[in-house]
């Protein structure tokens, strides 16, 4: 199989150059095409010789994607897209436009294997991991599409990040890489359901980005019913690992909580998460559950939303409301999905 020249980071670029026996300068230039002015082909790289173009696009092959299809949301223009793979796969990457400037939601992996009974992400299992350089034309090919910047990351959509360690890690390095898109570490985010080993491996990394825990429930026996990796992983093992993470890049970590009327959204449970944020230096950022049709779970009314809201601030926690957004073309937190319905050539769905 031949090497992805996108999924070379800038040294390994230059290893590869080297042994054509081509000069060093000639990474840079390569890699600036790629990573800075986004181009689709070897061809486009016009202050490359022809020779070498052609010897890129024979030994080498590049990723972009397809985009299949794009929906754009009536409420606040909201973008999902859908993203052909190389392989015939699928993921879902959401664009939102702030006050304080362009986001998008990427996917990690086809599919998810985390099992989370809110999540329409993890509906079919988990098919693969994406490629650093798939994670990357996830952005690349949003701001190709609409001409404009893309300033925050959240590594949010489908997958779970830290089960796709060494793509994840190599993605975050080559998207704040100076000679690319020099995405500041401070604008992205990863999520992740809580794998501990992981977490505490990240840690090490000391990359200086946000790490949100998905953990919805303070409980051990309560998490185990919306989350099977609590199965695995204590609340008590989690928390070890959020300090390990704070002490070793300094960097606050956010609590995702997904607000389940009648599950999780009790004066105890907000006692108890109070509790844990303010143990833990931790931010918490409530998403009233967003509608799965195959899940069945609700969210809380308005009012009881912030009635929680109000509990855990007078405990002295900055908490938040996410404002969702996309619900219409359900590109909400837990509404992506690895594929869409597809009619084949017999008419049957």
């Amino acid at each position: 199989m031949k090497k992805d020249l996108k999924e070379l980071n800038f040294e390994e670029l230059k290893s590869e150059l080297s042994l054509m026996g081509e000069k060093p300068f000639r990474a840079a230039q390569i890699f600036s095409w790629m990573h800075k002015s986004l181009v689709c082909s070897a061809n486009d790289m016009t202050n490359i010789s022809l020779k070498l173009r052609e010897k890129l696009k024979e030994e080498y092959s590049y990723t972009v994607l397809e985009q299949e299809e794009k929906q754009v949301s009536k409420l606040d223009d909201t973008a999902k897209y859908l993203f052909r793979l190389p392989d015939g796969n699928c993921v879902e990457s959401v664009r939102m436009v702030y006050k304080h400037g362009v986001s998008v939601c990427i996917s990690s992996q086809v599919g998810c294997r985390m099992g989370c009974k809110f999540c329409a992400s993890t509906l079919g299992g988990l098919v693969r991991g994406l490629s650093a350089a798939e994670m990357l034309e996830q952005i690349y090919s949003i701001e190709r599409d609409t001409g404009s910047r893309v300033d925050n990351i959240v590594i949010m959509g489908i997958g779970e990040p830290m089960d796709n360690y060494n793509e994840v890690v190599k993605f975050i390095r080559m998207i704040t890489d100076e000679r690319g898109l020099n995405i500041s570490g401070r604008n992205i985010t990863v999520s992740s359901c809580g794998l501990v080993p992981e977490i505490k491996r990240f840690a090490g990394e000391k990359l200086q980005v946000t790490l949100a825990i998905s953990l919805h429930a303070v409980t051990d026996e309560k998490r185990r019913k919306i989350m099977p990796v609590a199965n695995k992983y204590s609340i008590e093992e989690l928390m070890e690992a959020v300090d390990v993470f704070f002490e070793t890049t300094g960097r606050r970590v956010s609590f995702e909580y997904a607000l389940i009327a009648g599950v999780n959204d009790t004066e105890d449970d907000a006692k108890a998460l109070a509790g844990l944020a303010f143990s833990h230096k931790c931010h918490v950022n409530l998403i009233p559950v967003n509608p799965v049709t195959e899940r069945g779970l609700s969210a809380p009314d308005r009012t009881h939303v912030l009635k929680f809201q109000n509990m855990l601030e007078k405990k002295g926690i900055n908490a938040t409301i996410r404002r969702e957004m996309g619900r219409d073309i359900d590109g909400a937190c837990g509404q992506l999905r690895r594929k869409r319905n597809i009619v084949d050539n017999s008419g049957e769905a």
